[in-house]
């Protein structure tokens, strides 16, 4: 029995089911698991592949990036711009290219220079893409970053008789209808095609790497039918890698059921399709189920490794059962939100965001290896994870009291953390060093950017933390304490004591990124001061609840880290060397109060005014998805609560929200950005917790919420969580 809710949660849900009636190159829906993802375009499968695919900016200036990041274009926003490519990935389909001759990593090293002494660093790569001419110095670096590529897995298509899915044009979809079901993560397509009706449903089974379709329609006695088709993956090479070697290998099992080894280059995997109808091979690639009666449905099962390996057998109606289960049990869990009733007009959109990032954040975020920024969605930077994103994913999901989904990915930085403590190690420091950019197999991606990056590193302590105060034993933080151990470890080393005060030295890069070039000069960044301290404080406080004393040197680094510096109008800059502050990126200097909770590091009213000048004086051209809930968060710590929601509704090119729910940034890159969606998950979190402090809801706004059984104490606990 599902518990009393003061929130409908079902209308809260369903209200802002995402629907299309027109194809258009961003009109697509995804279902999946977090480890596993398939999008589907108009047809309710993944029909007009080239429809959807990436188009490259006319606007952009290919460039090295060398000396800053590349200007972006004033443009005002147009859905038009922006396309998002049909794909089939996962959390463990990975593949590495060949390349005209062998890269060694010593390749891709500078060493600079330290107080410590020389310190090397994987810095050797530009801000290039794989489709941009790479000069030789940097081919090393480049082949290391971009490899290993996440796999595109395959693809479910609508098809005519004879097998042929590209003969199908999109203009004959007619009078279409796709609509995503949040409550049961369904899709339902139904158009006329030929003269026909058709209908499809689309799921992902909840656990494994299992999709099922269903169509329904006439259509079906004239030969129509579903194919599964292995694409040639879509990743640009590099000038220096070579043709990729892609092979199937298709078994008939039944009539109703084939089984394909895949390989690309070095990976395999195994796919098994089956169905209610007959499955024949077509082509090397493909297999296509067609039927006598009026429905067809089709069960595609897809799993890592060798060719032998057993795989469930499901029925649709098993996935679809299991799918809606799974979905009303997750909605009816955790924290709900809702602004309905509110008089400001806004209060609807905001809340279509709301629940549509929840919904993208399973599918894409929640799953055993921290997530890339456009997830299971499509690649950008290889598919590789950022793990200074991972808080923006995942920090939501125990704000929300759904830690369970974040739980899922901290088995990867224990299988990761060798490879941690061997970068940090390499370096000449203690503990464990985690990369920016990375992989299945925690090594550090080359960059002249990301490996300068520290505000990546206390992280997994924040993460920890955050699960922690929803509510877990002491056996929990004896498993996840050597992360924590180690991480502080590096921390408390990697800063430098100066006439007894600590710092952050150079080379280093803030999360502003913008003073890249600075990074052999860039010191005491104001956001990672404040991070430092509190996380080292958060450090002690597990040793305190394992009983296992302080740490001393901890807590000495963390009371004597150096005060953030002020510009001459009493603002905090970003960083204490030169140039100080650039407003541009992101305002990082806000996250040391809002983002984070107060430390001794900040002074509330200092950072009252340094809010004012963003808000005045910021390019938000410039920005990222994720700037907007910074800037909402630090509202709420300071209870200003009219901002607070403001800031999550500023009219900007990079925070507008498409009808299913993503926010695009770069035209021909970047069409999605799920940091800005989990980013939004924790600013309403933030609010959710200012209002239960005694903060007023501004005039205009009617926030309801609860939580799971009783909702008052689901809500002191959102409250404690970011706390």
């Amino acid at each position: 029995m599902m518990p009393p809710s003061r929130v409908d949660r079902r209308a809260l849900v369903r209200r802002h089911n995402p629907v299309y009636t027109a194809a258009h190159p961003t009109g697509v829906l995804t279902v999946g698991n977090g480890d596993a993802a398939l999008t589907v375009d108009i047809t309710g499968m993944q029909t007009f592949p080239a429809f959807h695919e990436i188009v490259p900016d006319p606007h952009r200036v290919p460039g090295a990036g060398l000396d800053g990041l590349p200007e972006q274009r004033a443009r005002a926003f147009d859905a038009d711009d922006f396309q998002i490519p049909l794909r089939t990935q996962s959390s463990w389909g990975w593949y590495r290219t060949r390349t005209d001759r062998e890269f060694d990593r010593d390749e891709t090293v500078t060493c600079y220079e330290t107080a410590r002494g020389p310190v090397p660093y994987l810095d050797r790569m530009g801000l290039q893409r794989a489709a941009d001419p790479i000069a030789d110095e940097f081919a090393a670096g480049a082949w290391f970053h971009y490899n290993p590529r996440r796999a595109h897995l395959g693809r479910l298509a609508l098809t005519p008789p004879g097998g042929e899915s590209a003969s199908v044009d999109i203009e004959s979809i007619r009078i279409p209808r796709l609509e995503l079901d949040l409550w049961s993560g369904v899709v339902r397509a139904e158009y006329r095609l030929e003269g026909e009706h058709v209908t499809v449903t689309t799921v992902a089974h909840p656990e494994d790497a299992s999709f099922a379709v269903r169509l329904e329609s006439a259509l079906l006695h004239q030969g129509w039918g579903i194919a599964w088709i292995f694409d040639a993956q879509p990743d640009d090479l590099a000038p220096f890698e070579l043709p990729l070697r892609e092979s199937t290998e298709w078994t008939r099992l039944s009539r109703m059921r084939w089984a394909a080894h895949r390989r690309i280059e070095e990976t395999s995997y195994r796919v098994e399709v089956s169905t209610t109808g007959d499955l024949d091979a077509h082509g090397l690639d493909a297999v296509v189920a067609t039927s006598a009666d009026d429905a067809l449905e089709v069960v595609v099962s897809l799993h890592a490794g060798a060719p032998d390996v057993g795989l469930p057998r499901r029925s649709f109606a098993e996935i679809l059962e299991s799918a809606a289960k799974w979905w009303e049990a997750h909605w009816m869990s955790g924290v709900a939100v809702s602004f309905e009733g509110s008089d400001d007009d806004r209060a609807s959109e905001l809340e279509r965001r709301v629940v549509l990032s929840q919904y993208l954040a399973v599918v894409n975020s929640a799953g055993s290896t921290p997530p890339a920024e456009t997830g299971l969605t499509y690649n950008t930077w290889t598919g590789k994870f950022h793990l200074e994103m991972h808080w923006w994913h995942a920090a939501h999901f125990p704000l929300w009291g759904r830690g369970h989904l974040l739980e899922r990915s901290l088995g990867w930085y224990h299988s990761a953390l060798d490879a941690a403590r061997s970068t940090a190690s390499w370096q000449g420091y203690r503990g464990a060093r985690w990369p920016k950019q990375t992989d299945p197999s925690g090594a550090e991606s080359p960059s002249n950017i990301g490996v300068f990056l520290i505000w990546q590193q206390p992280h997994i302590i924040h993460l920890l933390e955050l699960l922690r105060r929803e509510g877990r034993d002491d056996e929990f933080l004896r498993l996840h304490y050597p992360l924590i151990e180690a991480t502080a470890e590096f921390m408390a080393d990697f800063a430098e004591e100066r006439d007894g005060v600590h710092v952050l030295p150079p080379p280093v890069i803030p999360a502003q990124e913008s003073y890249l070039a600075d990074r052999r000069t860039n010191a005491n960044p104001t956001f990672e001061l404040a991070y430092w301290s509190w996380a080292l404080d958060v450090a002690n406080a597990w040793r305190s609840e394992l009983d296992l004393g302080i740490h001393d040197e901890w807590d000495r680094v963390a009371r004597g880290m150096a005060a953030p510096s002020l510009l001459e109008d009493g603002t905090y800059a970003a960083i204490a060397t030169p140039p100080h502050l650039i407003r541009k990126d992101h305002p990082s200097m806000l996250m040391a109060l809002g983002w984070l909770p107060p430390t001794r590091a900040i002074d509330a009213e200092i950072m009252r005014v340094t809010l004012d000048a963003v808000w005045e004086r910021w390019d938000l051209q410039s920005s990222w998805g994720w700037d907007y809930p910074v800037m909402s968060m630090t509202a709420s710590r300071l209870g200003d609560m009219s901002r607070a929601f403001e800031a999550l509704l500023l009219p900007s090119p990079k925070n507008e929200f498409l009808a299913n729910g993503h926010n695009p940034q770069i035209p021909g890159f970047l069409s999605l950005y799920l940091p800005a969606n989990g980013g939004l998950l924790s600013a309403i979190g933030h609010i959710v917790a200012a209002i239960e402090s005694g903060a007023s809801v501004p005039p205009g706004w009617r926030v309801a919420y609860d939580g799971t059984g009783d909702a008052h104490s689901s809500s002191d606990r959102t409250a404690s969580a970011v706390a």
